[in-house]
């Protein structure tokens, strides 16, 4: 069992505007808090303030340093976090989440997810125990702000074979601002309905999504992308198979008799008797430049040679000299 509340991928806004980040998707919380977290890049996880579903009751006196920025509004199904001016200090992520009390036939059951993105909270799931009982938390995927004079553009997407993968389909995104989006997969029978596909790589907070297919899904299926941006969702799909998958047959068109057809004055046995030529002169330039460098690299060691023997034999001269007067002197 899996689960997790349902946040937008970015929200952007310039400075001044007006910010709402939303969460919904309480079907399997146990009360009715619904808690926001506040994470930037270069900081930890801080808690800002829990909003009561039931009443709209806020409670903020959690010592974050802009607490009086913050404020939410909510009912049963939705919860805002509001910001009335943004601030370029507000651009991080938003996390929400809620408790949940599993039966206890769930408790051994229940596995904390790690999430793929780097900037993620820890866990989707994490249990406490409190006195005799446990308690699981579910988070949102998290919205991050972007707080910019930057305009929201619409990616580009488009789906090519994987590598040249007969056995894969690569979508990319690109081209847009902000740089966050999430991929979904989905393939349909001609006539047929249509089916969710999970890829094995990409998703939230990737540029590029793979799925992995076999040749009989590929001729049987149509596949198509989606990518969720903040200014919508963008589809591509494949118009038709792949030809490197079909099958490799011979032209019937083409004639058996051709090659012996050549025009008679061409000698057959010229052709070949000029490939070698060609790997023997370029050999022998090799080796004519391997000899070169060779001279030359022994001529510079020669020439070092005979200027350090030079130069020794001047400071044995120059030594030499002073003592010589010095005896002739006595």
């Amino acid at each position: 069992m899996a689960a997790e509340l349902i946040q937008d991928i970015t929200v952007t806004r310039r400075v001044g505007e007006t910010v709402s980040i939303s969460c919904r998707g309480f079907n399997q919380c146990d009360d009715s808090y619904v808690h926001w977290y506040q994470k930037k890049d270069t900081e930890t996880f801080r808690r800002m303030l829990r909003i009561d579903r039931s009443n709209g009751e806020v409670y903020s006196n959690y010592n974050h340093p802009q607490k009086d920025d913050f404020s939410a509004v909510g009912n049963r199904s939705r919860v805002e976090l509001k910001i009335q001016k943004a601030k370029l200090l507000h651009s991080a992520s938003y996390y929400c989440y809620c408790w949940y009390y599993p039966p206890h036939s769930e408790k051994l059951s229940l596995q904390p997810l790690t999430h793929s993105a780097a900037d993620r909270f820890l866990y989707q799931w994490f249990s406490l125990w409190e006195g005799t009982s446990w308690i699981y938390y579910i988070f949102g995927s998290g919205t991050k702000l972007f707080v910019t004079d930057e305009q929201v553009v619409k990616p580009v997407v488009s789906v090519y074979p994987a590598a040249s993968s007969q056995s894969s389909l690569l979508c990319l995104a690109s081209d847009m601002f902000p740089p966050l989006v999430k991929f979904s997969w989905e393939r349909q029978k001609e006539n047929g309905a249509v089916e969710k596909v999970t890829a094995h790589q990409g998703g939230w907070g990737c540029t590029a999504s793979i799925l992995r297919i076999n040749r009989q899904e590929r001729i049987t299926y149509k596949y198509s992308c989606s990518v969720e941006h903040e200014s919508g969702t963008v589809k591509a799909q494949t118009e038709q198979e792949d030809p490197a998958l079909q099958p490799t047959t011979i032209p019937p068109t083409f004639p058996p008799s051709l090659p012996p057809s050549l025009p008679p004055s061409l000698p057959p046995s010229l052709p070949p008797s000029l490939p070698p030529l060609l790997p023997l002169d370029s050999s022998f330039q090799t080796e004519c430049r391997v000899k070169l460098l060779v001279l030359l690299y022994t001529l510079l060691i020669v020439k070092s040679l005979v200027y350090c023997c030079g130069l020794s034999l001047m400071m044995i001269f120059r030594n030499m000299g002073p003592s010589t007067n010095g005896t002739l002197a006595d």
